[in-house]
């Protein structure tokens, strides 16, 4: 019997279902789409590259170096007039809203800019955002570190905001200092309740009155009061302003010092619905974060937002939330420009403000 003969040449060609997969044929692209670029250093030998033209080149870099310069577009469109439907619109009303945590960061002196220069309209942040402005007026806040223990931090009196050190006698500084005011607020409030418009104190009020007695040009509230600038505070006694409000309670029992949300929450909603336009830019979450996107929705949204934190949106927070959440909510009008950065906002705030409000100011005529 004949051994059975073996082909000598096998079959090598490339299977088809995996030909297909690996070389499917790409789609055209749409005429607008850009190729992804970074920054060419060697374009500014012998100069120095100015932060916008950094931000210009981070366009076309990808992931959040792209979200950065979409919010430096978004938020250069806000501070000009626009043509809608035939109408010249005037600059946005724009609100600003921002977590305590960046006040006690070295981001202060980029807030307080904003403020001084009236790059803002209207401003909603926490009791920290508050207090920590003020208390740095009394006495410094100090960089530590992350790691420091805080078993010896409460040994030495001393209080952690992430690498920042705060000691505990800038709060005692900060009662000796609110406490008197306390007292003639109340005598005001008091003395006031025969006339026929009683005083009645609100978070915003109150905040304006503090940046009236702190009188220090480093202090964000003292720009809002001298600009006209509300502070919206809802959550105004989460804080050591609300251990002081608690403490001055027992010296000033039966009276206490009465603060109305409700006048605010009229007062915030109506800047939202008489703005001509409206913009939100938003560092962190929380409340400051709902507080103005639930006034927009007065207006049936914002026409423009740029929101700057580092939560997910997987567990339904709405610190987590994207922009597209809102537009379902009527918060961000559908078509309305927004972006979000995932970034901390102490590395790319100083960076969109220098492309924007900080630019600005340079370009104007002296």
């Amino acid at each position: 019997m004949a051994p059975a003969t073996v082909d000598s040449k096998p079959d090598k060609s490339v299977p088809s279902s995996a030909a297909d997969a690996v070389l499917k044929a790409s789609a055209p692209l749409p005429e607008d789409t850009h190729e992804v670029r970074g920054i060419e250093f060697d374009d500014f030998k012998g100069k120095d590259i100015t932060v916008s033209q950094l931000v210009a080149g981070m366009a076309t870099m990808g992931f959040q170096a792209s979200a950065v310069a979409d919010a430096v577009q978004i938020i250069n469109g806000m501070r000009q007039c626009q043509d809608i439907n035939g109408s010249t619109l005037p600059a946005a009303t724009i609100f600003l809203g921002y977590t305590s945590n960046l006040v006690s960061s070295g981001l202060r002196e980029t807030l307080r800019y904003l403020v001084q220069h009236k790059h803002v309209s209207a401003i909603v942040t926490t009791a920290g955002g508050v207090e920590e402005d003020l208390i740095k007026c009394l006495a410094p806040t100090y960089l530590g570190s992350f790691s420091a223990v805080g078993a010896d931090l409460r040994e030495k009196g001393m209080n952690r905001i992430g690498n920042l050190v705060v000691p505990n006698n800038n709060y005692c500084a900060f009662e000796d200092w609110v406490v008197p005011i306390l007292e003639k607020m109340l005598e005001e409030q008091e003395a006031s309740k025969t006339s026929e418009e009683p005083l009645v104190w609100m978070p915003s009020t109150v905040i304006r009155r503090l940046g009236e007695e702190i009188n220090n040009e480093s202090s964000i509230c003292y720009w809002a009061y001298k600009n006209d600038i509300p502070i919206f505070c809802p959550a105004l006694t989460d804080g050591s302003f609300g251990d002081m409000l608690y403490f001055h309670t027992f010296k000033s029992s039966p009276q206490f010092l009465d603060i109305s949300i409700t006048r605010d929450i009229r007062k915030i909603n109506d800047i939202a619905i008489h703005a001509k336009r409206a913009g939100m830019i938003i560092l962190g979450g929380g409340v400051v974060k709902h507080h103005i996107a639930n006034a927009c929705l007065m207006r049936n949204g914002a026409e423009s937002a740029v929101y700057i934190n580092t939560a997910q949106e997987f567990d339904g927070s709405d610190a987590g939330a994207r922009p597209d959440e809102a537009v379902s909510w009527g918060k961000i009008k559908a078509d309305g420009d927004s972006v979000k950065v995932y970034a901390e906002a102490t590395v790319v705030f100083p960076l969109i403000v220098a492309a924007t409000f900080a630019k600005a100011n340079r370009d104007e005529p002296s």
